[in-house]
């Protein structure tokens, strides 16, 4: 429902107007209260006013008939006892949905991110508020307060525009605004710093004097304390008033270089090149982002096109260079856009504790960190609009080139991309490919033969690379051979299936084999121990085999160490398998893969967290499967970044094959990956799919914990009834074990939930009753952390002198018991409380102690946490000099992380 301009209704892409002016005021009465019941008497009074004539509530019914009718259906809007009630949802109405647009911005400590919120509310605004039942007294005073809300969010964006120091842009918009409100005080505020910013001191000083004599004449009043106070500063060039520093681009910052290597042999595009250039050209000459589709049909050589362009023109994006293959023709397999984003985000370091959870936030926040930068980003195999609407970025100095097989003409509608449309190649361009495959000799010695081929390939640059790998492969071979031979397999319509099929067959049968195994890896790409697993052979047989079917053009090496199929290749791979190998070949085949991926990611997984409770009932691999071998923590994280595609693929066919221990196994395995990294959308799906697949084998422990860890990323999600949901079904299932341990596990979890949702009393209380338990359990360890738990929850509730002896305690015990991984937090906890108590030489002693240990861990993030606290608590003894000294270790390290942290830590250098 629209509101925020005429009153009408979206349906989908259909607006439908709302006819009569009673009609339309009974419609937007009941949408400035959604979900709530509004009295037939009230509707009545509101919108007939003193003209009610007496037959004015079988109007209203009929009224409320007809915008049932309007809006879809009758449950819309709902009778109740005494009037109706609106019942479209959450966000049914652009007026709630700017509301909260509005309320997030305002939260929001990055600017960034207040600006995007804020545009977006502002984009709701059509036109005057409640058009067409403003005559109504009662909806021009809704109509004012709109108003009031649009001119707000105005201020606000300006503001945060303000702290960017876009104070030069900002002079013709605020003074657009301010001769429509001439009495605004808020803008002529934001106005005079702008002008003041961009070195316009006398230009300001007018803007307070000629709103001082409007003022005067129009109200009698002198303009407010703060303007005055503003108008001072000017005078006297305060500092505080100069534009903020903006912060560069950190040398620190990791610059993806993401693009595949480049096709051996590529297909002469020149005039779609020059295209490509020349559209980069006039992009650059507008201040504007290229965005262009190459579309094509399968085989076409869209993406040998678009990685051989990105690579041509690579040096002119300084700041990365990202690629995605989006599967978008691969089934269950194509990627969705905000498992993209995360993945960008990864790979620019953003720590996944500071990446938002809701698509809109995750896409707002993405266009935020490249605003400013110029970013290549090549979307690989889009099959829709909406695949790639949320990866564009905002940003003029980046480019987008997305490849598909569908012409995108969304994109090119709205967002005014470029097409290329990428047709067969002509005869010559057919004829230039071979000769750079198979040599210029040959091709001139056999030109009938080499005729033929391009006939047979029907122009296709997959089918023509195929058709000449096997011709360089075989140097014995003429090229009329190679084409007789292909002559015999070819279809009368299928020439790629056909040259599929004959280059299949023209390998050996080991390396065909491996072939049509590697189809049923989930993909995107994988790894020599992965394929010598889909095949049971050793590391040392599988290479040259590899090195075979890359020579065949049957798969290509993507990256170093990896490999990747055509999607049209991986499918007919498939289906060879399907055709050649048993059911029970591919049954072991797929426990194998299983098994690979399984005993890999527990090894990982204790790399990255080495004091984390190891795996019970983890059975032994089977024969024939090879492991990837991490050996440090950082390795570790570079395996589950790579493999994070296949896991969760794998994890899913392991739920719906059958192999259920596996599945619960692997969510165990990737859980403090995916937490970490902010993967929480992975990590829910995965953790239901464990607790059921624990359920089925009658494993109730197991499927309890994988209600804790579904319950923490709800958390983190913002769900908390979600959260707290499975922490109940946790705890009735380790009450019917008798597992008192388990049982504390959920009251530490159950603390945890409170203490974020700020209900420190219920913390504490959970907090003492995991302690109860871990002490009835045996298990010392457990209950130390808890003390410290609930010291904790006693400091963030303010009962300090409650907080340290508990927090004391917990400390002692732990040295005791050697615990160092969490002696750290401890330290940490003891820091706070003492800095708040006042004990700041204490304080620092923790601090220094936290940071000792952080750095034995090697846990970065958390050892910049405490230097930001430490650097606190030296300012509070009086020692600028060593606070200033923690805050820029605290920098230099969350610089090195990508972390936005570092931001708020340097506004601390800088004052």
């Amino acid at each position: 429902m629209r509101l925020l301009g005429a009153v009408e209704v979206a349906v989908g892409d259909e607006v439908r107007p709302v006819p009569g002016l009673r009609r339309k005021a009974v419609l937007a009465m009941l949408g400035l209260h959604p979900g709530q019941v509004v009295s037939s008497d009230r509707l009545i009074d509101v919108v007939w006013a003193e003209d009610a004539p007496a037959t004015a509530l079988n109007t209203l019914q009929r009224h409320i008939s007809y915008l049932r009718d309007l809006l879809g259906a009758k449950e819309f809007i709902m009778a109740r006892s005494s009037g109706y009630l609106l019942a479209l949802g959450d966000e049914a109405t652009d007026v709630l949905a700017a509301e909260r647009l509005i309320r997030a911005a305002k939260r929001a400590s990055d600017p960034h991110r207040r600006v995007e919120g804020l545009r977006a509310a502002l984009a709701l605004w059509r036109g005057r508020p409640l058009t067409g039942v403003t005559a109504l007294r009662w909806f021009g005073e809704q109509a004012e307060r709109l108003d009031d809300m649009e001119r707000d969010a105005m201020r606000a964006l300006a503001e945060a525009r303000l702290e960017l120091g876009e104070h030069q842009a900002l002079i013709p918009e605020l003074e657009r605004l301010l001769a429509d409100r001439p009495l605004d005080e808020g803008l002529c505020r934001l106005l005079m710093t702008a002008l003041y910013r961009s070195g316009r001191q006398a230009a300001s000083l007018e803007r307070f004097q000629q709103l001082r004599q409007v003022l005067a004449e129009e109200l009698g009043i002198d303009p407010s304390q703060p303007l005055r106070e503003l108008e001072t500063a000017i005078l006297r060039q305060d500092p505080a008033l100069d534009p903020p520093i903006r912060v560069a681009v950190v040398a620190g910052t990791p610059v993806p270089a993401q693009l595949p290597l480049a096709t051996r042999g590529f297909a002469p595009r020149h005039r779609e090149l020059a295209r490509l250039d020349a559209m980069l050209a006039e992009s650059r000459d507008a201040g504007s982002m290229m965005v262009t589709v190459v579309s094509g049909t399968a085989g076409a050589g869209k993406t040998s096109l678009a990685v051989h362009w990105a690579h041509q023109v690579r040096g002119s994006f300084p700041d990365g260079q990202l690629y995605v293959d989006l599967r978008g023709f691969g089934g269950d397999a194509r990627v969705d856009p905000p498992a993209v984003l995360r993945r960008f985000l990864d790979a620019y370091g953003v720590p996944g504790n500071r990446i938002p959870a809701g698509p809109d936030e995750l896409a707002a926040f993405y266009r935020t960190m490249l605003a400013d930068r110029r970013v290549l980003i090549v979307l690989d195999n889009a099959r829709d609009v909406e695949q790639v609407r949320p990866l564009l970025p905002g940003s003029p100095g980046c480019a987008v080139l997305v490849t598909s097989r569908n012409q995108l003409t969304g994109l090119v509608a709205v967002e005014g991309a470029q097409s290329i449309t990428l047709g067969l190649l002509t005869d010559d361009e057919a004829r230039d490919l071979l000769t750079r495959r198979i040599g210029a000799g040959r091709v001139a010695a056999e030109a009938v033969a080499v005729r033929d081929m391009i006939t047979l390939c029907a122009r296709l640059p997959l089918a023509l690379a195929l058709a000449a790998a096997s011709c360089v492969t075989r140097p014995d071979l003429a090229v009329g051979e190679v084409t007789t031979q292909l002559r015999a397999t070819a279809g009368p319509f299928d020439a790629l299936r056909s040259v599929f099929s004959w280059s299949y067959q023209a390998v050996s049968p080991a390396a065909a084999r491996l072939f049509r195994l590697l189809g049923l890896h989930p993909g995107p790409s994988f790894t020599v121990p992965a394929a010598a697993t889909l095949t049971g052979l050793d590391v040392a047989v599988v290479r040259p085999l590899l090195a075979e079917l890359i020579d065949a053009n049957l798969i290509q090496e993507s990256i170093l160490g990896r490999y990747r199929f055509h999607d049209l290749l991986w499918a007919y791979a498939l289906d060879r398998a399907g055709s050649d190998e048993s059911q029970a070949a591919r049954h072991a085949a797929g426990h194998r893969l299983l098994d690979h991926y399984l005993h890999t990611s527990v090894r990982a997984a204790m790399l990255l967290t080495p004091h984390r409770q190891p795996l019970t009932g983890l059975l032994p691999p089977l024969p024939g499967v090879t492991l990837a071998e991490p050996v440090t923590r950082d390795a570790s994280v570079a395996w589950f970044t790579d493999e994070r595609s296949a896991l969760q693929a794998m994890l899913r066919r392991a739920a719906a094959e059958g192999f259920d221990t596996h599945a619960w196994q692997l969510a165990w395995a990737v859980q403090d990956f995916l937490d970490r990294w902010g993967h929480w959308d992975d990590q829910v799906a995965n953790q239901l799919l464990a607790s059921d697949a624990a359920a089925r084998l009658g494993q109730r422990a197991a499927e309890g914990h994988a209600h804790i860890s579904a319950s923490t990323t709800y958390a983190r999600l913002g769900d908390n009834d979600r959260a707290q949901d499975h922490l109940r079904r946790a705890l009735d299932l380790f009450a019917d074990l008798g597992d008192l341990g388990s049982q504390a596990k959920v009251q530490y979890q159950l603390g945890w939930l409170a203490n974020r949702q700020g209900r420190h009393e219920q913390a504490v209380r959970h907090a003492r009753q995991a302690l109860r338990l871990y002490r009835a359990a045996g298990q010392p360890m457990m209950a130390a952390r808890t003390l410290n738990s609930l010291g904790w929850g006693y400091a963030l509730s303010g009962d300090f002198a409650r907080a340290r002896p508990r927090c004391e305690l917990a400390l002692a015990q732990m040295r005791e018991l050697g615990d160092l991984a969490f002696q750290a937090g401890t330290s940490d906890s003891l820091g706070y409380i003492n800095h708040h108590l006042g004990n700041y030489d204490l304080a620092i002693a923790h601090y220094l102690r936290a940071i000792e240990l952080y750095q034995g861990n090697d846990d970065r993030y958390y050892e910049a946490d405490v230097l930001d606290h430490l650097g606190d608590s030296y300012r509070a003894a009086g020692d600028t000099a060593a606070a200033r000294s923690a805050w820029t270790q605290a920098v230099e390290i969350l610089d090195q992380l990508g972390h936005l942290d570092a931001d708020r830590v340097r506004i601390k250098l800088g004052s």
